[in-house]
């Protein structure tokens, strides 16, 4: 029976050792079958589909045709009509609440360089400064837009200002006129309210036929003529003392068109227009013209043949207010 009991013990002592071995040859190793793939691992695997799938955008890029442009857009970022997008909104370069109109100048930049001397021509303030120029001026209007608008472009072809000295009844009767020449950059100027000859007036009546036309042009376009001109030339003392007295400068002229002396039925009246000034033209020529249809029509030979002999046109408003 011992026997039995020792070989008994014996055995499963034997196997107790085998189970042993067969545990020490596993360990440190862990199997799982249902282990997950590692962070790196599926990051790098991550990576390598996303440079596979760039690779193939790239591929497709390079191979699609290219896409048309919009007409009138740009694909290089700039702008276009002078605006920029931004956030949607275009932008316009510039200042539109304080634009000017076209061509015009600020009169408060306008330098004085000259002024009106005794005889009534334009004279530089200082040497140097350019004196064969002329002053520009239209009589008896405003009369009709058939005439200022040819009038006006021709000025403005030429790059020249004009006076235009109105009546103030005809202002009355079509203030839009007055605001046609003034929009058009016409300088106003007070020509009296009926176009008498003010030297046989009173003092009174002068001073109401000249300061009527005052009122009236700064109502219409919100300024007050600096010239003022007598009709027929005959304002005498007493035209240059209300004048004086309203600070305008007071002128007749220098040269005369004598386009007042011509009639419909005349031949020939533009080139005998011409002939007048040309005739009696000299540095600072005051010359005197008028809203009358032979002088829109010789005024642009007129202008270009006094360009061809060196004058230039003066803006009235660099003329000091102020006779010397």
């Amino acid at each position: 029976m011992k026997k039995v009991v020792k070989a008994t013990s014996a055995l499963l002592l034997t196997a107790i050792l085998l189970a042993s071995c067969s545990n020490g040859d596993n360990s440190g190793k862990t199997v799982n079958n249902n282990a997950q793939p590692t962070a790196a691992a599926t990051e790098t695997a991550s990576s390598s589909a996303t440079a596979l799938a760039a690779q193939g955008n790239d591929a497709a890029e390079a191979s699609a045709p290219p896409q048309a442009t919009p007409a009138g857009s740009s694909n290089t970022g700039g702008t276009a009509g002078g605006s920029t997008a931004t956030d949607g909104q275009a932008t316009t370069s510039g200042d539109a609440g304080t634009a000017q109109p076209s061509g015009e100048t600020n009169p408060a930049e306008i330098p004085l360089l000259y002024h009106m001397n005794k005889n009534y021509d334009i004279v530089p303030n200082e040497e140097g400064t350019n004196k064969k120029v002329i002053l520009l001026t239209f009589d008896d209007g405003p009369k009709e837009a058939e005439m200022i608008n040819p009038l006006m472009d021709t000025l403005d072809k030429h790059k020249a200002k004009a006076i235009f000295f109105v009546n103030g009844y005809r202002v009355k009767e079509h203030p839009e006129l007055l605001e046609l020449i003034h929009s058009r950059g016409g300088i106003i100027g007070n020509h009296s309210w009926d176009h008498i000859k003010l030297k046989d007036e009173s003092y009174t009546e002068v001073k109401k036929q000249i300061e009527d036309v005052q009122k009236i042009v700064k109502e219409v376009v919100g300024e007050t003529p600096n010239f003022f001109r007598p009709p027929h030339g005959a304002g005498g003392d007493v035209g240059k003392k209300v004048a004086a007295e309203n600070g305008l400068l007071y002128m007749t002229w220098s040269v005369g068109s004598l386009d007042w002396e011509m009639k419909e039925k005349d031949a020939n009246k533009t080139e005998k227009l011409i002939t007048n000034v040309t005739d009696q033209l000299h540095s600072g020529s005051n010359i005197l013209m008028h809203e009358l249809p032979w002088t829109v029509e010789a005024l642009d030979t007129l202008l270009t043949k006094l360009e061809a002999k060196g004058y230039s046109f003066v803006d009235p408003r660099s003329i000091e207010l102020k006779m010397r």
